[in-house]
């Protein structure tokens, strides 16, 4: 790690981005190393990322959206 990502880690905690929202962000971006850790740490984040990537719009049937006009 660096200086600059501590001074970026500042930056993004200032936009109060949600939890789940940063462990998604960090799976996308993991390494292969790195995205096991985070795997095993939260299965169920990295299931939904997993099914959200693969569908329409990130979009899947827990969200109740019938049609793609709901989807905007």
């Amino acid at each position: 790690m660096s200086l600059y990502d501590y001074n970026y880690s500042q930056q993004i905690s200032l936009d109060d981005p949600p939890f789940y929202g940063l462990i998604m962000a960090a799976m996308r971006k993991a390494d292969s190393d790195n995205i096991e850790k985070l795997r095993r740490a939260w299965p169920w984040v990295w299931q939904e990322l997993e099914q959200r990537y693969h569908a329409p719009g990130g979009v899947i049937k827990s969200d109740g959206v019938d049609d793609l006009q709901d989807r905007t």
